[in-house]
């Protein structure tokens, strides 16, 4: 299997939204996306289906090296051999790749937030660096792009807590800032039970009106000159914004299952988007 085909693998499999935003570029661009998604996924597979902790520190350790061995040019991972040959033409900056690893290390020291601004933070680690690397591999002839695609790699991840509020509860951890939770009455306890009230109703609404308007921020950052070529993140804009509304039609209920579009739903809003470019 050649290190391409890895990625490749490694993306399809994952079941993740953003594949199917992949399936319009052009075949290198799609090559270096799925190579950067890859990796974004192997290291968080490395904290997520770790159960040692320190296994888990020294895997994330060895990936910094693994990185930094990338841009002296001795990579030896198929997702790092497949993600070299585009360093260069697309401007990958190490620095962005560390940090992607910086926040999957976060998630091993604290399970909690204590406001929007601590979220925020972690956000820009694990989706809005993503992001900008994306939106680099996509094309930017405007460098307020880049602007464009850290707000809308933030408005990603608070739609990705909103989804998976009950399943990280389950492993313990809560997304939501404490003092969100207070100023809507809903405890901690609450939530790592499973139980839902019209108070975490109220809650989730909140966190979904501030989700969307993220995403309506990002767009007012967007040059008309690269619409076009960020036309994939306006794909994945169309699939979680309507990953939203379907939250708020069935009521909320993310404490006990996981509510998620079916594949041809994804691909359909996917295609609609790419045609009105």
């Amino acid at each position: 299997m050649s290190p391409d085909d890895y990625c490749q693998q490694k993306t399809a499999q994952s079941g993740s939204s953003f594949y199917y935003s992949f399936l319009f570029l052009p075949p290198e661009r799609r090559r270096a996306i799925t190579a950067l998604y890859a990796f974004c996924r192997e290291v968080d597979d490395t904290v997520d289906e770790c159960t040692d902790e320190s296994i888990a520190r020294i895997k994330l350790a060895w990936w910094r090296k693994e990185i930094s061995a990338m841009y002296a040019g001795g990579q030896t991972h198929p997702v790092t051999q497949a993600l070299a040959p585009h360093l260069q033409v697309y401007d990958l900056k190490e620095e962005h790749l560390q940090a992607i690893i910086d926040g999957m290390e976060m998630d091993l020291n604290q399970t909690r937030y204590l406001d929007y601004a601590a979220l925020n933070k972690y956000c820009w680690h694990v989706a809005s660096v993503v992001g900008i690397l994306s939106a680099s591999i996509f094309g930017v002839t405007n460098p307020q792009t880049l602007q464009f695609a850290e707000k809308l790699g933030l408005a990603f991840q608070l739609t990705n807590i909103i989804r998976d509020v009950g399943e990280d509860a389950r492993k313990g951890r809560i997304y939501l800032p404490i003092n969100e939770l207070q100023q809507f009455n809903v405890t901690a306890a609450e939530i790592l039970n499973a139980k839902h009230t019209d108070k975490f109703e109220k809650l989730m609404a909140f966190q979904i009106a501030r989700a969307q308007t993220v995403y309506d921020e990002a767009f007012a950052l967007l040059p008309r000159e690269d619409r076009r070529a960020q036309r994939p993140g306006l794909m994945m804009s169309a699939i979680y914004r309507t990953l939203l509304t379907e939250v708020e039609a069935d009521g909320y209920h993310v404490l006990q299952h996981r509510i998620s579009l079916t594949p041809i739903r994804k691909l359909w809003l996917a295609w609609k988007t790419y045609v009105r470019g």
